[in-house]
């Protein structure tokens, strides 16, 4: 009960505004009547905190309560309350006793059964098998063995899995360990390696912190990693285990080895620093990962057609690619707390990055997860913002009559302030002007205009900060007509009533596209190897780009001609961590590439709301109800 709460408060943390229990049930996989036992074992666990509150909109989470009552059990000691909480004792006591513990004071000191205690033994097992450490039983002693390095990544596992949505909060962290000032030890090395000329990836660095915590602790126990055998590996990390051997003891009191501190210094350098411009010397890049990135961004090129070729950004890939390769073979991955909004919000962004996971995956022997995947899409995304082409930028007009330089200063303002959004086309500094005659996309005027025409924004001469917002959400609209248009006129030319289904054709993501895909071989849009490249793609990161959209695809777009298969699901099918109600094969030829990018980004916007997708699939009758609905949506954005 205690793990399907939980899940249900997360959901909610995601969410600004009132979720009904349907939603919560079709996200969750249970009934109304679940949800609603849910809602009452939370409010009891949380009392007297009032952390839900419940209305004819359905639930909404009241956010500092709830803040409170997660610092809250985070503070309590650990008991046998959930199998998690166990699993969470069963782990620390196990790391902290070389010779074994016995299973019936396990037992009687959880106050569970010993059949429980076997389940929960089971559970850690698979974790310490998964950390390279190994459970084993004599009679009636348990132990845990294995090397220093497989026990310390088996408790960063275990907390990192623990964490809300992916982020480690460093209080929790000393409460864990009985640790105090993480914050001030985390402020002082990156103050450190800042002076060293490195970049600090934020979102890695709490991971790092929490292995810091770990050796500490474990150092006080006398437990200590023995040097490393590489010393190639430390000469390049030297002024990091510098930093490090200095800091600890300052903080923390203990004496560190230069076996911990090496591997301190190796999880830093492969996780959250790279060398900046600044630094001291510069970046070694292999020369195998360099020559791989430069053919994967030539197959990016030919098969998105998405131009990646740059230098700089080769360069800053090969070397991120040498930190993955490195990770996944100590089989310690890095956790991305902006995954799932990465996958939802730029799925074309993803999927490069997907294309670019599977070849390393199969190169290098080794297995890439999304975590991994979503870091490769922000250095893409990062590198395509800084690239972003001119011709998406708003063009506008400004009206000012002359006056001294009144037009120039308002023109310098407004580039100032919107000059990545908005491109000054002409400055017209008469007042009998015509505003049907421009050709801009905006008309920004500080007189009134007598002729109606979209897109006219009045503004003072001189501009105010109400000005520069309302000429912000005047391009916010620009944009949005130019994304509908869009939709409309290439996202419904794809659909063909002999690839559409009422009902999901299947009960699970390889069955479903089975189906889907027999039926656009029978169109001739694909043949069996676009299938078969489909679940491939499928096994190496879930489709489902949204809580309600799942959009399975190959990664070659290889199709005879460009389709889309649709399958609606009126109980939700479970695909990987979502449940979906659509489900929509996409299939692409060599000759739709130029339209690949928009328009995979514009079907994944369509389905975003949950509450319009449930409304789509609940009231489309057929092919052609289904058209109309969705007609209907697009223009509703």
């Amino acid at each position: 009960m205690a793990d399907k709460y939980e899940r249900m408060l997360e959901l909610l943390l995601q969410q600004d505004d009132w979720v009904t229990a349907t939603d919560l049930a079709e996200q969750l996989g249970v009934t109304t009547r679940s949800v609603r036992s849910y809602v009452a074992a939370a409010k009891s666990a949380a009392h007297p905190l009032a952390i839900l509150t419940a209305s004819t909109s359905g639930y909404r989470l009241n956010r500092e309560a709830y803040a409170e009552f997660a610092a809250r059990s985070r503070g309590r000691s650990v008991g046998s309350e959930t199998p998690q909480a166990r699993v969470h004792h069963l782990v620390r006591r196990l790391t902290e006793a070389p010779g074994g513990l016995d299973v019936h004071g396990l037992a009687d000191g959880l106050f569970v059964s010993e059949s429980t205690l076997e389940t929960d033994l089971r559970k850690v097992k698979s974790l310490a098998e998964e950390s390279g450490a190994v459970l084993s039983r004599r009679g009636a002693t348990v132990e845990l063995s294995g090397t220093e390095s497989a026990k310390r990544r088996l408790l960063s596992r275990l907390l990192q899995g623990e964490s809300t949505q992916g982020v480690l909060e460093l209080d929790a962290i000393e409460a864990e360990f009985g640790i105090a000032g993480l914050g001030a030890f985390k402020t002082e090395l990156i103050e450190a390696l800042d002076a060293e000329g490195f970049f600090i990836n934020e979102y890695g660095i709490d991971a790092v912190i929490l292995h810091v915590a770990i050796a500490v602790d474990r150092v006080r126990r006398d437990q200590h990693l023995p040097p490393s055998s590489r010393p190639a590996a430390v000469a390049q990390t030297a002024p990091i285990a510098a930093a490090l051997h200095r800091l600890i003891p300052d903080h923390f009191a203990v004496e560190v080895t230069d076996g911990d501190v090496d591997y301190l210094a190796r999880l830093l350098t492969t996780r959250v620093i790279a060398p900046g411009a600044d630094a001291g010397s510069a970046p070694t890049v292999d020369a195998d990962d360099l020559a791989t990135v430069r053919r994967i961004v030539d197959l990016v090129a030919e098969e998105y057609l998405v131009d990646f070729r740059d230098d700089a950004f080769i360069a800053r890939l090969a070397i991120h690619l040498g930190n993955l390769v490195s990770r996944a073979r100590e089989n310690a991955h890095t956790r991305n707390p902006l995954t799932r909004s990465i996958k939802s919000s730029y799925p074309l962004i993803f999927d490069i990055a997907v294309f670019i996971a599977s070849i390393v995956q199969r190169e290098r022997s080794i297995q890439v997860d999304d975590d991994e995947i979503s870091y490769i899409a922000l250095h893409l995304g990062s590198h395509l913002e800084r690239m972003s082409r001119r011709e998406e930028r708003v063009t506008g007009t400004i009206v000012c009559p002359s006056y001294y330089d009144l037009h120039a200063i308002l023109r310098t303002r407004i580039e100032r302030e919107l000059g990545a959004d908005l491109s000054i086309e002409f400055v017209v500094t008469r007042t009998d002007v015509d505003p049907r005659e421009l050709t801009s996309d905006l008309v920004i005027s500080t007189i009134p205009m007598p002729v109606p025409r979209e897109g006219v924004v009045i503004v003072q001469p001189f501009l105010t900060d109400d000005d520069i917002d309302a000429i912000r959400a005047a391009i916010s609209r620009v944009r949005r007509h130019r994304r509908r248009a869009r939709i409309t006129d290439e996202l419904l030319e794809y659909f063909d009533r002999e690839l559409f289904f009422a009902e999901a054709p299947g009960d699970d993501p390889e069955s479903i596209i089975r189906a889907l895909g027999e039926a656009m071989i029978a169109s001739g849009a694909v043949g069996q190897e676009y299938v078969e490249g489909a679940i491939e793609r499928e096994r190496m990161s879930s489709t489902a780009f949204t809580e309600t959209l799942a959009m399975p695809h190959a990664m070659g777009l290889t199709a005879a001609r460009t389709a889309i298969a649709v399958a609606l699901c009126p109980a939700p099918v479970q695909w990987g961590d979502a449940r979906v109600s659509v489900v929509a094969l996409i299939a692409f030829s060599a000759e739709g590439r130029a339209r690949f990018q928009p328009l995979f980004d514009q079907f994944v916007d369509v389905f975003a709301s949950r509450r319009d997708v449930t409304e789509l699939v609940r009231t489309s009758e057929g092919f052609d109800g289904f058209i109309a609905e969705l007609a209907h949506l697009i223009e509703r954005r």
